[in-house]
């Protein structure tokens, strides 16, 4: 015997996330701990993906929870180390001004919605014309059970290589205003030489475990987690063709193991593992692997990304290797950036804690 519903229990879902993504919203408006608010920033990103999943935005929900609660969470948290915990109180007119700006923002944005097709509507722009061809071809032409992966790394595979290269612009935005090595001044000299000496005088001595800083259980089990979180990166990065994921993000979920690594192991550990020169080459090298891989189909005859000349007796092994290649650039690429940030704001921090600030 079947049961019925008076009313379905997915618009009872949606309706409980949204009523918490506003009291979350509410609370992150109303506190002036930058702390807390971070950490609520992640719970409301969180609560974001959970609502994708809810309607079946499966890929979306998987980037929204590795860069909106992973990745940017642990980033605003190093960017905090430059700054004080408590954010200064606006005044009443600022504060009513801003709230009159979400306002309008918010109604408008209300208004726009009365638009949109239906949740669902077969015959709306996203379920026909050029949307309805992918669907139709990706079986053929590609056959990945992923549509998703298959229009951004093959059909669209000039915007997604648009997309990485932006991810580049921003890494080496950050280098330049923040810098990746504290050790060097934008001259290239040296600076801050006492506090170089001194690392060198006990670099070679053994470290003693600071119980109050870094407990050995913390340590433990994050050498227990970081192997993994590893292992998982690399399985959404193979997985992508079949399931949600793909080279962006695993390179976030592998950029967050190292980041872990470095809150509990220290910064020095991290540089000695992963040297900042390699990062900035792996910055660049993710664009070049994807670039190159279009450079190798036009050396073959063929168009610029086209995956088809590099297996013309089996097309659709050309496409799975064409797509395998480009996703390792995003995931090198996505994974360095990330890095490089996170450098930037933690080598900042100790140039300054350096200079007595």
């Amino acid at each position: 015997m079947e049961m019925s519903f008076p009313i379905d229990i997915f618009v009872i879902i949606d309706l409980i996330l949204i009523s918490m993504l506003l009291v979350v919203g509410i609370a992150i408006v109303r506190l002036n701990n930058l702390f807390v608010i971070v950490m609520l920033y992640g719970v409301y990103s969180l609560l974001a993906a959970t609502w994708f999943v809810s309607l079946d935005a499966v890929d979306v929900a998987f980037t929204e929870a590795a860069v909106g609660a992973g990745i940017s969470t642990v980033l605003m948290l190093g960017a905090m180390l430059l700054t004080s915990r408590e954010s200064k109180p606006t005044t009443p007119i600022r504060r009513w001004t801003s709230l009159l700006i979400v306002l309008v923002t918010g109604i408008a944005l209300i208004y726009a919605t009365f638009d949109m097709p239906a949740f669902g509507d077969p015959n709306s722009p996203a379920n026909s014309y050029v949307g309805l061809m992918y669907l139709k071809a990706t079986i053929t032409d590609i056959s990945v059970p992923n549509v998703v992966t298959a229009i951004l790394a093959s059909y669209r595979g000039f915007d997604t290589f648009g997309e990485v290269v932006v991810v580049l612009t921003a890494g080496l935005g950050v280098m330049l205003i923040l810098g990746i090595d504290s050790r060097r001044s934008r001259s290239g000299e040296v600076e801050n030489k006492d506090a170089i000496a001194k690392e060198a005088n006990t670099k070679n001595k053994p470290e003693k475990i600071n119980a109050l800083n870094h407990h050995i259980v913390l340590q433990v089990v994050a050498k227990m987690l970081i192997p993994i979180i590893i292992l998982y990166a690399l399985y959404v990065h193979f997985h992508g063709d079949y399931g949600p994921g793909g080279g962006f993000q695993a390179g976030v979920i592998f950029a967050s193991a190292i980041i872990l690594y470095s809150l509990i192991f220290g910064m020095d550990q991290t540089r000695r593992a992963i040297p900042p020169k390699l990062v900035q080459f792996g910055s660049a090298l993710g664009v070049l692997i994807y670039g190159g891989t279009g450079i190798i189909t036009i050396l073959m005859g063929g168009k610029f990304l086209d995956y088809n000349m590099l297996d013309q007796n089996d097309t659709i092994h050309a496409q799975h290797m064409g797509i395998l290649m480009i996703e390792v650039g995003v995931l090198v690429t996505v994974a360095s950036v990330m890095l490089s940030i996170y450098y930037g704001f933690a080598g900042r921090y100790r140039q300054l804690k350096d200079q007595n600030w």
